[in-house]
């Protein structure tokens, strides 16, 4: 496995810690959620599991973007170092495998539209 790899496997295994950490945090404490509940005659179990769902697709997102971005970037920057003119082309590619994360993101704040 090469250091580039390494890199990445780790990266992606810390974002995944984070995210499960996250999780079973937000699961652990339903008491604490459902108190602050402010959709009116919204459930407490509908209220966890929204932003279980909203945790779930900023976090899942996240990883996937990191690795993405891991990949596309390591390619990138060999390219780079054959071709230093082909910058601008290989700095589209990147920030295309970035946008993985917004789309989470966005997903995520129209959950929390739906639950409020």
């Amino acid at each position: 496995m090469t250091h580039v790899n390494r890199f990445v496997l780790a990266a992606v295994v810390l974002a995944l810690a984070l995210a499960v950490a996250g999780t079973v945090l937000l699961i652990a404490t339903p008491g604490a959620i459902a108190a602050t509940a402010p959709g009116p005659g919204l459930p407490a179990e509908a209220w966890s599991l929204g932003l279980l769902a909203t945790s779930l697709s900023t976090a899942l997102a996240a990883v996937g973007a990191g690795y993405a971005v891991g990949k596309v970037g390591a390619a990138a920057i060999g390219a780079l170092a054959e071709k230093p003119d082909l910058f601008g082309r290989l700095l589209i590619f990147v920030g295309l495998a970035e946008g993985i994360a917004i789309y989470g993101l966005i997903v995520s704040i129209l959950i929390l539209n739906k639950l409020v």
